[in-house]
This record gives C-alpha cells, structure tokens and sequence, in this order.
C-alpha cells in the first residue's frame, strides 16, 4: 500500500503455484497485482513479467530461484520473504544478501538451519516463534524401522481403507517407475503414479492436481514434496533409505502429513542389515524423539550438535564446534555482537580449579550410557546458580535412583566453585589437612583478610605473593564441604 514491491521466495515450483493461488484469492479485492516466475512460465511470458517488474507495474511476485537470476530487477523492492528459507543454499543466499541491503526480510522455516537459529540466539536476527499447532491438529506417530514389505503393505492398506491417501518417498528419479511398479504389486487395487523433479511442468501439475482429487492413491516421489504441499487427505507417509537424508529435510517431509484432525503415521525406513554410519543413527533416533508440536528448535538444535554451525556469514557452511566448544562459540560470537554495538565488553574470570582429595565422578554402575554419563557431566559443569543445582539434582535421582556419594560429592564441588567464582578466587587446592585459596592480585581484598583472622585465629596464613594466597587448616572431625561453604561465605 506504500508502493513498494514485494518479492516471495519459495524453493520449489509446486510450492510456488500453490502461494500463488493463495495470494490471487486474497489479493483479489485490493488493486494488489500479483504474479508468478518460475521456470515452469513460458520464456515469453518470463520476459514480460521481468519487464513489469522493472516497470513497477507488479506488485507482488512469487517465485523460486529464479528471482535470483541476473536479468531480475524490480522498480521499488521493499519487502523479500523468503519461504521454507533451510531449503536455499549459501549460494543463493548470498545473492539475498544483495537483495536485501536496504529492504525488510521475514524468513520463515519449520527447523531453522543451525546457523539460523544460532544467529536468531544471539541477536544477529529477531526471531518471533509460533509454538500452537492449528486446531485439532495431532502430533504424526512416527515408526523407525528396517524396510519390510509386509509392514508397507499393511500401512498403505490401513490408510485406503479409510479413504485417506498415501506419499511414498523414493529419493532416486531412476528406477522411481521401477519403484512405483513394486508399491503397484504389492497393493494391487490401489491407483499409484510417480513424480519428480525431472518431469514437465505440466506433467508434474496435471499428477499433483490428480493426487489433490484424489483420483490418485498412493504416489511415489522424490523429495519435491518437502515444501509446503498441503494435502489434508493424505495422512501416512512412508520413507525409504531415510538414512541418507537430513535431519531438517526428514522433519520437513514428515510435515506433509498431520494436516487434518485425523490420526496420521510416518514410517521412516533404512536398508535391512545396512550398518548405518553414526551421524545417520543420531538423525534417525532424533527424528523419532521428538514427534510433539513444536519441535522444530529441538530438531534444528540436535543439528547444531551433530554437524555444528558453521560460517555464520560466509559462503563457508559446514564446521564442528567440537575444535572450540559450543559454549565458547557462543561467547566469543557474544563479545564480537556487543563490540559492534558499542557496549562494554567484561572480562571473562576463567573457571576455578578445584583439586580436592574426594572422590568425585558417576560411577559405571550408576550410569552405563557413556553419551548419557557425559550429557549429565557436562549439565551439571553448566550450573551456575543454587536453583540449577537442586533441578538437576532432582533430574538425576529421578532418572536413576538415590545418588552414590560420588556424585553428591560431584555435586558439591559444583556448589563449592559458583561460590569460589563469586569471591573471584581462582583455584581451590587441599594440601593434607589444609586449603589453599589462590587469587589474582587485582581481585583481592585485604578487609577479607582481616575478617578470617578474627574467625579462624592461627588456622589461617596469608602469602602476599604474585599471586596472593590464605591458606587455612581445617577440622578433620567436621564436613569438608561445611567449611568450605562456611569459609567461602566470610570472604
């Protein structure tokens, strides 16, 4: 209505005539002009469009990448959406890059990339999130299993026998008519058809139109169905060799089913007897967690995990934070962001080192898991505070039973160290019957000093050194970890 021009990304051409119908319908009572350019128009039709274009005579058009191409240009840009926006490549989001120095942009995706939603983390992007599902809507049940003919079988035959209709994903464009010949066979009285991305853009229309009147059953394609097809009618969804597939593309296909009030299926399968290689068994076991509504962060987060950020605004994608760690990514990116918004960046206190003569580590019997064994060491390094001590306390008992004093002791240390970081000490180390407290000397305070003295009378030395120290002789009659406590508190 400002006469600017809008521009709607989408990666696949089905996608595009089906946003397209949707905005003419809407559009249709404002004088709003709305087009559609894809490589699926007639070479004329693209030129006149990309001449209204030019001439301001579209206001809004809606297309694949080949808005991106050269020839494009537009009279007034001043709003780019870019749909289902983990499907574009660095490539073609550099070029969006261009697009958009001096536009607004709104990307929109279901499982955000990992380096979206890191830059949405931490303040490159706002980030809005809509977790309610629509109404009535029920979460997809979702099966990882090992490809087996009578499974498939059954599951086509359940769902034709209460009307509903089937995707058959099969992720090669040769040997996909092969493929829908076997699905044939083996539900002989059920209409099954093929498509991919290789056919006409007629052909692809005319089977996708046939599927939506349901005068097709099942039909057996490859990944063209990721984006945004909207097909209530069809409700379970059969995936083959899911193994090679990616985490965000297996959550995004499931996604074309569950779109109506029925009860829908998604069965993800992989190759019998094939050993699958672990970043595939992390995806597939990701895939099957997390079925509830709003699970795309979830899934784009385990992402994150498996194969890392990457290059948050080069061409450069791929890259495992294992080199750094995550928590240092992310306060190293945290520093840069505040750096160039002019705010005062503190210096980061290292981490205390405490070096007690206690047991402290979660014994093999306690918890077998080696991942899980880690995934709890690493929660309980991450507490920072009293309150995320006593969750994961809670969290533990909970999962595996009353904590061996191991862990409590664990447990402890982490207590002992947030209190230790309070007062700015740097390590913690028992020497026979004595601690020492070592600090920085800019960090210490000689009124401590005198308050200990007063307390502790020959139980405590001070070295004014270097690196300043007190060391202080504790009661081996009495809790360890009370004095520390204790100690900590009168600093």
């Amino acid at each position: 209505m400002n006469a600017k021009q809008v521009a709607y990304l989408v990666p696949t051409t089905i996608l595009a005539n089906q946003q397209y119908e949707t905005f003419k319908e809407r559009m249709e009572k404002f004088a709003i002009k709305v087009e559609l350019l894809t490589r699926f128009r007639t070479k004329k039709e693209q030129q006149e469009i990309i001449k209204k274009l030019k001439l301001g005579e579209i206001d809004i058009v809606i297309g694949t990448h080949r808005l991106l191409s050269k020839d494009v240009e537009f009279k007034d840009l001043g709003f780019l959406i870019v749909d289902e926006e983990h499907r574009f490549g660095v490539k073609d989001k550099e070029k969006i890059k261009e697009m958009k120095a001096n536009i607004d942009v709104l990307t929109m995706t279901a499982t955000p990339i990992p380096r979206t939603l890191h830059m949405s983390i931490v303040g490159v992007r706002d980030m809005s999130v809509i977790y309610e599902p629509p109404q009535d809507r029920k979460p997809v049940k979702t099966y990882v299993l090992e490809y087996d003919e009578e499974v498939i079988k059954e599951a086509i035959t359940k769902e034709l026998e209460r009307k509903g209709q089937v995707f058959y994903l099969y992720n090669k464009v040769e040997g996909i008519e092969k493929k829908a010949l076997a699905v044939q066979g083996l539900v002989p009285e059920t209409k099954v058809a093929y498509a991919h991305g290789q056919m006409s853009g007629q052909e692809l229309e005319d089977i996708m139109m046939d599927f939506i009147d349901k005068k097709i059953d099942v039909i057996v394609c490859t990944t063209i169905l990721e984006s945004g097809i909207d097909i209530p009618n069809a409700n379970t969804i059969i995936i083959e060799n899911a193994d090679r597939l990616g985490l965000a593309q297996l959550y995004q296909i499931r996604g074309r089913v569950g779109r109506s009030n029925k009860e829908s299926f998604a069965y993800i399968t992989y190759k019998r007897d094939r050993l699958l290689s672990e970043v595939a068994d992390k995806r597939l076991k990701a895939i099957k967690d997390f079925t509830e509504f709003g699970s795309g962060f979830k899934v784009a987060m385990r992402d994150l995990e498996i194969r890392g950020a990457g290059s948050l605004i080069g061409e450069y994608q791929h890259g495992h934070m294992e080199q750094v760690g995550y928590d240092m990514y992310c306060k190293l990116l945290d520093e840069v962001m505040r750096e160039m918004q002019g705010k005062k960046i503190e210096k980061p206190q290292e981490d205390v080192q405490i070096d007690l003569n206690i047991s402290s580590y979660i014994p093999e019997e306690y918890i077998e898991n080696n991942n899980i064994k880690l995934s709890i060491y690493q929660d309980i390094a991450l507490c920072r505070n009293e309150k995320e001590l006593l969750d994961i306390t809670d969290e533990i008992i909970d999962r595996f039973g009353n904590m061996p004093k191991e862990v409590e002791n664990l447990i402890e240390i982490t207590r002992i160290k947030n209190l230790a970081r309070a007062k700015k000490i740097n390590k913690i180390a028992q020497k026979g019957n004595s601690i020492v407290f070592y600090f920085s000397r800019e960090d210490f305070n000689m009124d401590s000093v005198s308050k200990l003295i007063e307390k502790y009378k020959n139980n405590i030395k001070f070295s004014p050194s270097v690196l300043p120290y007190i060391t202080y002789k504790i009661d081996t009659k009495k809790s360890l970890f009370g004095q520390l406590k204790e100690f900590l508190e009168i600093i």
